[in-house]
Parts: C-alpha cells; sequence; structure tokens
C-alpha cells in the first residue's frame, strides 16, 4: 500500500534528476547538513534512528565521499551541525543535539573535519542554517564564504531532506535571487546523500502529539519542493579528470 502510494506519487509529481560533473571550471563548494551523531548514528539520541537505516547509511557514505574528494583538491567545504542549548528548546521537536554531547558531533567517519583547514565548521541552533549563519553583528558566515571563496555552485548533501535540507537550499535561493550571494548561481542537491528519517503512520499514531513522515514519500517530497522553488537535482555525481 505505501509502495503503491509513493509510486503514484512520482508519477504525479515526478523530480527530474540529472547527473553532475565536477570540474575546476566552475567554482563548487560543498554543503554538510547535520551529519551529526544525533541525526544519524543508531541510538544516538531522541531523534537519531533507532535501528540501521539504509537510506541514512546510504547518505553518510556518499556524503564522506565527497567530503573527502572535495578536501584533496583543496575545493571549500562548509558544514553545518545542530547544535542546541539545553534550556532553549525548538519546538515540536523534543531536546536533541545538546551543545557539549556525542549528539552534536560529526559522524565518527566525519570528525576529521574538526581539524581540516579547508572545511568551514558552523554550529547552527535552528533548522535553517542560513539563519544559523547570522552572527550577533548581523554578518553571515555563509554568504561570507561564500564571497570569500567566490563560489558559484553549492552542492548541498545531509539531513533531513525535507527539513533542515530544504529550508536551508531555500533560504539560499532567495538569497542569491536577491543579490545577496553575489557570485553563486547554482544550489544543486544530490539526492543519493541526502535523507530524512522515517516514522510510519501506525508508529506516530501512539505517539502524542506526533506527525507521520513516511521516510520515501517525504525525501521525495523534500526533494520536489527543492526543485520547485529552483534548485537542480542531480542523482549522480562524478568529477572530471584532469
Amino acid at each position: 500500500m505505501v509502495s503503491a502510494t509513493i509510486d503514484l506519487l512520482k508519477k504525479e509529481l515526478p523530480v527530474e534528476q540529472t547527473s553532475l560533473l565536477l570540474s575546476q571550471d566552475i567554482k563548487t563548494g560543498l554543503v554538510l547538513v547535520d551529519l551529526v551523531n544525533g541525526f544519524c548514528t543508531v541510538g544516538a539520541g531522541n531523534l537519531a534512528p533507532v535501528q540501521h537505516d539504509k537510506q541514512i547509511s546510504c547518505m553518510v557514505q556518499e556524503s564522506v565521499r565527497l567530503a573527502r574528494l572535495f578536501c584533496e583538491k583543496k575545493w571549500p567545504v562548509f558544514a553545518f551541525l545542530d547544535t542546541h542549548h539545553p534550556d532553549i528548546p525548538e519546538p515540536p521537536y523534543p531536546p536533541h543535539c545538546i551543545a557539549g554531547t556525542d549528539e552534536a558531533r560529526l559522524v565518527p567517519d566525519l570528525q576529521w573535519l574538526e581539524n581540516e583547514a579547508n572545511a568551514t565548521l558552523r554550529r547552527k541552533d535552528c533548522i535553517d542554517g542560513f539563519l544559523g549563519s547570522v552572527d550577533k553583528d548581523g554578518s553571515n558566515l555563509f554568504v561570507d564564504w561564500v564571497n570569500k571563496n567566490q563560489i558559484k555552485a553549492i552542492l548541498v548533501v545531509g539531513i533531513c531532506t525535507d527539513i533542515c535540507v530544504l529550508d536551508f537550499v531555500c533560504s539560499a535561493l532567495s538569497a542569491r535571487n536577491r543579490r545577496m550571494l553575489t557570485p553563486l548561481e547554482d544550489v544543486i542537491v544530490y539526492s543519493g546523500a541526502c535523507a530524512t528519517f522515517d516514522l510510519p503512520v501506525h508508529v506516530a499514531q501512539d505517539i502524542d502529539g506526533a506527525l507521520a513522515h513516511p521516510q520515501d514519500l517525504m525525501h521525495h517530497i523534500g526533494l520536489y519542493m527543492a526543485k520547485g522553488r529552483g534548485a537542480r537535482i542531480v542523482s549522480e555525481v562524478s568529477f572530471a579528470a584532469k
């Protein structure tokens, strides 16, 4: 039943996906969204997967691959880390990714980024990383990163496709359209390196206040919404030979 519904949705709301060949001709930056234990590591917290999740595991694997290749090439990398103060809730979500805990750390396979000179890390205390990049003086670390590196395209990966990834993508596109990101031309979402969580109807109905969140369905909707806002969706990413 669920599979048939998803197939019908994809037929009625198709998302055209292309392949992406990266080269030095177009300055591209990689944006990693919330690849932290609290969202990706089994049993790590209230919003972490409770068991092995294929979509999340594939997302982590592809994101790590891209991060290593970008750093080897000395191409710019920007990583958002969801991080919250224990006394400041984020409704409607339960406490998660509390500052100073392992939940708020990058997944083990990406912790090397903490010491990578090529990577810019930003802890954010809200869903939208673009807003989470704003400092008290009004400056925006993400905007500064794009401008400093003269980035023409960003490749966005991470979790959740329909929440933090989507909100950031929409804000980045709006900022581009308002000429706040002067060099930026393209916002690209790699579907195979994005993921979302799974909360089926039969589970959600036993949790007070919970909304059902079928994984494959919401992943597709997230991609569809990003596409509708002007993002390019790709299903394959490769690198041009030197």
